[in-house]
């Protein structure tokens, strides 16, 4: 049986690959002669880089750049082949970076993220990818613009702060001091989410809660974002606030469609194509794909259900595990995933359940027994 194994990571547990490898030993208990091939996948967010750095046999550069706020830290970014630059957010901007306490999107900004494509500028790389899931900010992706030469300034041509506490004041926009490189770059951008900039379903609203933020900051930060777009369309004729993906990773959808004309696609769409993937679910048998948590979510748009997609393209079977499943995991069934299988076996903690070992082999004993099952009605 050929079988490719499709996983997005299991976050704060198992990489993508690491999902994947674990998938793949449990199968090959269940079937030795098994031919499986593992793809590091991912929708926009963490492993992203990843996902495209193995598949297309690029290379990593670690640089130092800012923290979401302000601390110098160690991050990388994959330059493949062809020197097209593949960048996560969530590797300088992203909120696993900070504690709880230290959560606070008013404050945080995109800066680094910015950083890292200024120096991949100066490596000579004049395509980007850029996956933009995993946030920990609000600021519109001003931070990023900074890094690459913007200002933002209030009336009295100051400096407004960084964060969504400046979107407020801005009320000028200079561009003198930008890289003149970037005229000679494309940008595509990566991300899971379609949400605009603004509104019921805006960025304010939809994530700044994840990211630290209370119902009366979140309606700040909402009038401050709508602010802030106003004077974007001032300076950007044609910026467009409601462009879906606008609201990805607060507002850093928006600032690089504005600002840097970049295209914007889901990100597992991207990966599928950019890898060979599709190629290899067409001649596969089975296809297995999951994350650390099936629910609703998962069937619109997440890696598990864009594997799923590809794979229906071609009438091929697929499954998913997952480290558990929530409410409304059913949709998954109707977005072309067959059946799914929660891999904990026992009970245990939170922490036991995250800790790698226990995962992978979790995941691994699970696998073993879904291939027994399809060996069985495969007729082995």
């Amino acid at each position: 049986m050929k079988i490719v194994i499709a996983m997005d990571s299991f976050k704060g547990s198992l990489t993508s690959s690491e999902a994947g490898q674990a998938a793949a030993a449990g199968f090959l208990r269940a079937d030795p002669a098994a031919d499986i091939s593992v793809y590091p996948v991912a929708d926009g967010g963490e492993g992203t880089a990843e996902a495209l750095v193995s598949g297309l046999h690029g290379q990593y550069r670690s640089v130092t750049v800012s923290d979401p706020i302000g601390r110098p830290i160690q991050a990388k970014y994959g330059i493949l082949p062809d020197r097209t630059a593949v960048i996560e957010l969530a590797a300088t901007s992203g909120l696993p970076l900070l504690t709880i306490p230290e959560r606070d999107p008013m404050r945080t900004t995109t800066r680094g993220f910015g950083e890292m494509i200024r120096d991949a500028v100066r490596q000579g790389c004049r395509s980007f990818l850029l996956g933009i899931g995993g946030s920990a900010t609000n600021d519109g992706g001003t931070g990023l613009l900074r890094a690459l030469g913007f200002r933002f300034l209030d009336r009295d041509g100051k400096p407004v702060p960084e964060g969504a506490a400046g979107l407020s004041e801005i009320a000028v926009i200079d561009r003198s001091g930008v890289m003149p490189e970037l005229s000679e770059c494309s940008f595509h951008t990566a991300s899971d989410v379609a949400n605009p900039l603004c509104g019921e379903t805006g960025c304010s609203r939809i994530f700044a809660p994840q990211k630290g933020a209370g119902a009366e900051t979140v309606e700040i930060m909402e009038t401050a974002m709508r602010h802030y777009a106003d004077v974007v369309r001032t300076f950007v004729p044609g910026a467009d606030p409601d462009a879906k993906g606008a609201g990805a990773a607060g507002g850093v959808g928006f600032a690089l469609q504005s600002f840097l004309h970049a295209e914007c696609e889901p990100g597992i769409g991207l990966v599928i194509r950019m890898t060979g993937l599709a190629k290899a679910i067409r001649n596969a048998d089975l296809i297995v794909t999951g994350e650390g948590c099936l629910d609703a979510q998962t069937a619109m748009g997440k890696a598990p259900a864009g594997i799923a997609a590809a794979a229906k393209q071609y009438g091929k079977p697929v499954i998913a595990f997952s480290g558990i499943v929530k409410d409304g995991a059913s949709a998954c069934n109707t977005c072309g995933i067959d059946a799914f299988f929660p891999i904990l076996r026992s009970i245990c903690t939170a922490e036991q359940a995250m800790e790698p070992a226990y995962a992978a082999a979790a995941l691994t004993d699970t696998a073993e027994q879904a291939g027994r099952l399809i060996g069985l009605y495969a007729g082995r």
